[in-house]
């Protein structure tokens, strides 16, 4: 399988959700289950000798393919949430949109320190849940050894919310 074909399969849809956003859609990559596991497949080579305690997933397609990567490696998953959508205690971090601000929040008790973790989203764009979501992980003192998207709009430079960090993107937007 190649990015190539992985990238043929993800569709502009303009102007969604609002006036000059073009959108990326995954669900045709979704549908093939060829595909889709090859893209798991990519993702869990690159932790199968550092095996992750977790992997944390960003609401909502985040959680497609990290229950699958979780599933694959053999380890947990944790969702990273919008606010108020989980149910027991949290801890939460806001961040700044194009438009506004909102607020990501975990279980307080969901990672200790020490936990190593894999932060997982479809999509990387301007990096800001991504940012929220590692300040969480951070707080909880677990190690992030690798942080996994299928696609980057690397025009948006979202790898500076990720300070640093091992960034695996498999299908990049210049």
């Amino acid at each position: 399988m190649s990015v190539e074909k992985i990238s043929s399969l993800i569709r502009d849809i303009k102007d969604f959700p609002k006036p000059g956003i073009i959108f990326k859609d995954i669900t045709p990559v979704l549908k093939s289950p060829e595909i889709f596991a090859e893209i798991i497949e990519i993702m869990a080579s690159r932790y199968r000798k550092n095996k992750p305690d977790y992997i944390v997933a960003i609401e909502s397609r985040g959680f497609i393919f990290g229950s699958a990567l979780a599933y694959e490696l053999g380890c947990g998953i944790v969702p990273v949430r919008k606010k108020g959508k989980l149910p027991y205690k949290t801890i939460e971090t806001s961040y700044e949109l194009e438009y506004g601000t909102a607020t990501v929040e975990m279980h307080s008790d969901a990672l200790k320190s020490g936990d190593k973790v894999v932060l997982i989203d479809d999509l990387l764009a301007t990096g800001g849940t991504a940012g929220a979501s590692i300040r969480l992980i951070d707080k909880l003192g677990a190690k992030i050894i690798g942080v996994e998207f299928l696609v980057e709009l690397a025009f948006l430079k979202g790898r500076e919310h990720i300070y640093g960090l091992n960034v695996n993107s498999i299908v990049v937007v210049p």
